[in-house]
């Protein structure tokens, strides 16, 4: 395994935003802090008990995914070689019931309704396909949110197979990012959400000296994304080229729109579920 010199310190309590919670971290006083250097306690309604898998299989994905999790957390330099395999048929369908069910369907026009029937077979062979590089990422279906000031979002809707790796592959990259982050880091955290970060800032601006708030916002930053710089910033942690090729696919997949399908030189579609985790991942390796 090759290393590089970073120095992050690890975000210490985390939740899946789909309501599984894989484990929590807690201070030497049994309480769990959004920043061991802050010292403040999250608020009540944010704590939450760690959750019981009630499969076996799943107890073997989730040990193994805790694996390289305590892996991440034991050698902050450590680039992971092999992570394909945690990629199984019990974590395709872990990650398809976290989808949510009336989502708007991708190209392919199926949805979460259609999908389920006949899933394990469905997942059998979606398994078999991506791990023999068979796969086939599919084109993002272009639909447009309008924004309060008028301006137009553009989103990308994934086919429902394409979402159900994606998840997988984010529930796998959190194992080792969930390590790297920053504890007063909120967003697109799973565990983390907006009340806590407006408890953290309102501590903040109650018990030390605050003299001034700042609220930045980058335009169009999915839309410009560099593709390329941002596969570099995954290389940071993860060497397995068969994660690095299913990312690659989803970036080049391109987009569907009015029947035409259009190549993406820059960017990400807004709206997959792989999407905040890769943006989340830039943020993390840029932090001086």
């Amino acid at each position: 395994m090759k290393a590089i010199s970073r120095k992050i310190r690890a975000h210490v309590t985390e939740e899946s935003d789909n309501g599984r919670v894989p484990m929590n971290h807690s201070n030497k006083d049994g309480k769990l802090f959004a920043e061991s250097e802050e010292g403040r306690p999250l608020i009540k309604e944010n704590i939450r008990q760690p959750n019981t898998y009630p499969t076996q299989s799943e107890k073997r994905v989730s040990q193994g995914l805790m694996n390289v999790r305590k892996a991440a957390r034991g050698n902050k330099e450590m680039k992971f070689t092999a992570l394909l395999h945690h990629l199984t048929v019990d974590l395709l369908r872990e990650s398809f019931y976290s989808l949510k069910r009336k989502a708007a369907p991708g190209v392919d026009g199926v949805t979460w309704q259609e999908y389920e029937t006949g899933l394990e077979n469905r997942l059998v062979d979606l398994h078999g396909r991506v791990h023999r590089g068979a796969y086939r990422a599919q084109p993002s279906r272009r639909k447009y949110l309008e924004k309060p000031d008028g301006r137009l979002r553009p989103l990308g809707i994934a086919a429902m197979e394409d979402k159900t790796v994606q998840q997988a592959v984010v529930t796998i990259l959190n194992q080792i990012y969930e390590e790297d982050f920053l504890g007063f880091s909120y967003g697109f955290r799973p565990g983390c959400n907006q009340h806590q970060a407006l408890d953290a800032m309102s501590y903040a601006l109650l018990k030390k000296k605050v003299n001034f708030v700042l609220d930045a916002d980058i335009r169009g930053f999915f839309d410009n994304l560099d593709k390329s710089q941002l596969v570099k910033f995954v290389e940071h942690r993860v060497a397995d080229p068969r994660i690095l090729r299913l990312i690659q696919k989803w970036l080049n997949a391109g987009v569907m729109e009015d029947g035409k399908w259009s190549e993406t030189e820059t960017g990400t579609p807004q709206g997959a579920v792989i999407t905040p985790r890769t943006q989340k991942i830039t943020s993390v390796l840029i932090v001086p």
